[in-house]
């Protein structure tokens, strides 16, 4: 399916709802006491984007998606009314709980997508900054680390970053903010992966909305300046990764990338002049 036509949406993961949610999961703590309550008026029966409207938490009003016009790009509705289409499900559900909980950043983010749409229209191809844009929205995990711990998982070291230096995770500050992953996440499973986005140590908690709303730039999406995790490799997230033995699965914590090196024509013997 193509993702990129006009008033196209990302399709659910799965076919749970609300009401199997367990909001003990460790990604949930910060988003618990807002969303709990509300995934209960909707599993009581509630109309979701009612419900979601009726807490007032939000910059944004959630519709149903049925007032999405035909045609019409879903990002450049909500830029242009100021409302959300909103389906029933854990999707879009997860969508409004991070427009509660970031509502600075998520207007950053439409507001980029808008300008993107209006510079290029919605074609084929979404385009860097809009491509890495919605890879955010929908993936997203806020980290902020030492120096020696993101070096470690930007560079896969995953027995050092995960194992050697687990302490550190004690003192590892971790935001919850893609909703497609969190929707993957209520039925866990090992591959689940995460794109963390680094938040530098001296902001304070308070701030991280506010900071990121000015950090999420075009030059800096242009770059996609993520790092992989799997979710639950989270050191305290996942009872089974307690043992080292759960992170040596290669197909899962995969080793980095490295790129062939290019043999220049000259460094062929057969090239080599007077040969």
């Amino acid at each position: 399916m193509n993702l990129n036509l006009p008033g196209r949406r990302c399709e659910t993961a799965t076919t749970l709802a609300v009401r199997d949610i367990d909001w003990a999961a460790p990604w949930l703590a910060q988003w618990r006491a807002v969303g709990e309550p509300l995934a209960q008026q909707v599993a009581a029966g509630c109309p979701q984007p009612q419900a979601l409207s009726q807490a007032g938490l939000a910059p944004v009003r959630f519709v149903p998606q049925s007032d999405l016009p035909e045609g019409q790009a879903y990002e450049d509705f909500i830029f242009a009314t100021g409302q959300v289409p909103t389906r029933e499900g854990l999707h879009d559900f997860f969508n409004a709980l991070c427009w509660m909980h970031f509502p600075l950043a998520k207007q950053r983010l439409n507001q980029l997508q808008a300008q993107e749409i209006a510079r290029a229209g919605v074609g084929q191809v979404r385009g860097a900054v809009r491509d890495t844009a919605t890879v955010f929205d929908e993936n997203a995990l806020l980290i902020q680390a030492s120096d020696t711990l993101w070096s470690a998982l930007t560079e896969h070291r995953w027995a050092d970053a995960l194992v050697g230096w687990r302490g550190q995770w004690a003192h590892t500050r971790l935001w919850a903010f893609g909703h497609a992953a969190l929707e993957k996440a209520v039925q866990p499973y090992k591959s689940i992966t995460v794109h963390l986005w680094r938040v530098p140590e001296d902001v304070p908690p308070e701030h991280i909305d506010a900071w990121l709303a000015q950090d999420l730039t075009p030059d800096k999406l242009a770059r996609k300046p993520f790092s992989p995790l799997p979710l639950l490799g989270v050191p305290g997230w996942w009872p089974a990764n307690e043992d080292p033995g759960f992170y040596a699965d290669a197909s899962v914590f995969r080793p980095q990338r490295t790129r062939p090196e290019v043999q220049k024509p000259y460094a062929n013997p057969e090239f080599v002049s007077g040969a």
